[in-house]
């Protein structure tokens, strides 16, 4: 897929997410979360971070990999869910990324300490 493609889909994302903030609970998964709050979005995204964690360790071969990739899309979905729960977006982060791209890793770290 395209880098242009790839921001369409988050933008989509992020569009669903804010959407989903004022609907009721019983009307779907994400507004489920928002309405159980700030704990229970916390609660998934530590879930998911450590089925990603557990996929890697299993990941060999394609069907591995499936697997992995599956679960990443569960935590940047959760991800997703808490930012849009905060006020922020996918946009954001990435404006974080493209600030920090082509900088070494070891500079920007001692730039944020």
């Amino acid at each position: 897929m395209e880098q242009a493609a790839n921001n369409n889909v988050l933008k989509a994302l992020d569009g669903v997410l804010q959407e989903r903030r004022a609907a009721s609970g019983d009307s779907s998964y994400v507004a489920s979360l928002y309405e159980k709050g700030l704990n229970k979005i916390l609660e998934k995204v530590g879930e998911e971070a450590t089925e990603v964690i557990i996929a890697a360790k299993d990941c060999d071969g394609e069907e591995g990999q499936d697997a992995l990739l599956g679960e990443v899309a569960d935590l940047w979905f959760h991800t997703m869910v808490l930012l849009a729960q905060q006020g922020l977006s996918s946009s954001d982060v990435l404006g974080i990324l493209d600030e920090r791209f082509g900088l070494s890793g070891h500079v920007e770290k001692a730039a944020r300490s």
